[in-house]
């Protein structure tokens, strides 16, 4: 008996398992460029400035639950919001693509985006700590259209509820990382230099367009299979 099947079959889930790995490495860096909590925490610390340390730990403790709350809404309820309105994953994609690109390209040129932060009209029209908590701190800072875009994307293209899991995982483990800096925030901003902030901003920006652009890619194939040719 040839043992050359078996070698062909092995071959192939072997790929099979660095595709997977590739795209939940892909997904990682999508989620945390998005919501990178050390870009957003000069934010957090202006917005937070007439605060005591304890409020400011306070309110990272609102903004983890209810961007938590968010996040599995849109990934158990998003897909198929967007199957009633008539909307597919793959034109999703394209928009979502859109949208990184926008946020990724500001990021680049160190520029605020409204979308993504709230308009300056916005954040001047704040009262209390547990109206900062959801605005704009969870919706849009962390979990914003480039979140919720990227959520629709991964969690929709899931194969899987164990791909879905794997995608809960990954942005559980960046919620977790959102809540310690914001927790640390007083202590970390000491540490955390401008020329840092500024660097770490664009490198992020960097790799949020390489991604927008794969997945613009990826949905234009998809709608045109003749670009695939």
């Amino acid at each position: 008996m040839s043992l050359q099947p078996l070698v062909v079959l092995e071959a192939e889930l072997t790929r099979g398992e660095e595709m997977d790995k590739a795209e939940l490495i892909k997904v990682t860096g999508s989620f945390f460029a998005i919501m990178n909590p050390f870009v957003n925490l000069p934010l957090f610390l202006s917005l937070t400035s007439g605060y005591s340390v304890s409020e400011q730990r306070v309110l990272a403790g609102k903004v983890f639950v209810y961007s938590a709350i968010s996040i599995v809404v849109v990934l158990l309820g998003g897909s198929a919001i967007i199957s009633f309105l008539g909307i597919t994953i793959d034109d999703f994609r394209v928009a979502g693509a859109l949208v990184l690109g926008h946020i990724a390209w500001s990021m680049l040129n160190g520029e605020s985006v409204a979308s993504h932060q709230g308009s300056k009209h916005e954040q001047q029209n704040l009262e209390g700590l547990k109206q900062l908590a959801f605005f704009p701190l969870t919706f849009p800072i962390i979990v914003g259209p480039g979140t919720l875009a990227t959520l629709i994307i991964y969690g929709g293209g899931a194969n899987s509820w164990v791909g879905q899991l794997e995608v809960l995982a990954v942005i559980g483990a960046i919620l977790l990382l959102v809540f310690t800096v914001f927790f640390f925030a007083a202590d970390i901003g000491k540490v955390l230099s401008n020329s840092l902030r500024a660097i770490m901003t664009r490198l992020m920006g960097m790799a949020l367009l390489a991604i927008a652009v794969d997945m613009l890619v990826a949905g234009l194939r998809a709608l045109l299979p003749g670009l695939a040719s």
